[in-house]
Formats: C-alpha cells, structure tokens, sequence
C-alpha cells in the first residue's frame, strides 16, 4: 500500500464550438459550469459533475499553444473530427435513460448499451467535436 495521497483534479478535452459543448456537456449531461474564460471559439469551459464537484473537466481550444503551427492545428482538427485525438469515459448509474437522453438529441451515437468483454456495460458518442465520450454503467 502506498502512502501516497493522489487523486485526479483536472482533464482536458479539445473544442471547436463553445455553444455546442455548452449544450452536450451542461444541457445534455448535466454538468454545472464553473468557469468560462475567453471570448469568440478561443474559450475555456471549466465543467464539474454536481456527484464529483472536485474533478474538473476543461475544455479548451485544439492547439491553443502559439508554438503550434497552422499545419499542426489542421492536423488535430481532422483527428478531432474523427474522433481518435481525445476521448473521456464517464459513468453513470442509469446507462439507459443517459443513452435514450443523448439519442433523442441528436448526438452522433457511435454504440448502443453493450456488454463489453472486458465486464463493463457502456454506450459511446461523439460530443460536438469529435471526441469520443463513453458512459459506463456503474453501480
């Protein structure tokens, strides 16, 4: 057993529509905005789970950083739209309804509830961006 004390505080995933993600990660998802700093696409939307207030997630412009070059930006936007730069897994204990909410919403489905081999029942889609979010079931 360690006696390291370490939890995860904040992660980052890449946007490319503020409005958008605003919609799917609050409105759809149920995440309370905490901090919007920014103006125009080059925003910072800070998200926390009402269930797990003191994790962070940050959503940020893709290649904000001046040192990356114009080639590289459209390099991570086309992963971005492909769904293979970033992803994040969420859990919830009502796959179902988090699932028929997302469905009737238009998000871009990328599986149904399934039964995973690895022993996780989840469902995945695509947030505004590209990114893939999976939602396991837990509990």
């Amino acid at each position: 057993m360690s006696d390291i004390d370490i939890t995860i505080h904040t992660t980052f995933l890449p946007h490319t529509d503020p409005e958008a993600s605003l919609g799917f990660f609050r409105d759809l998802l149920g995440f309370e905005l905490v901090q919007d700093v920014g103006q125009g696409d080059m925003r910072w939307l800070t998200f926390v789970s009402p269930a797990q207030p003191e994790t962070r997630l940050v959503l940020t412009p893709p290649a904000a950083d001046p040192g990356v070059t114009e080639d590289e930006r459209r390099t991570i936007r086309e992963l971005m739209a492909k769904g293979s730069y970033q992803s994040i897994i969420l859990g919830t204990k009502d796959l179902d309804g988090v699932f028929a909410k997302l469905q009737a919403a238009d998000a871009e489905v990328v599986s149904e509830p399934t039964e995973q081999p690895w022993g996780v029942r989840d469902c995945a889609f695509r947030d505004p961006a590209g990114n893939m979010v999976r939602i396991d079931q837990v509990g």
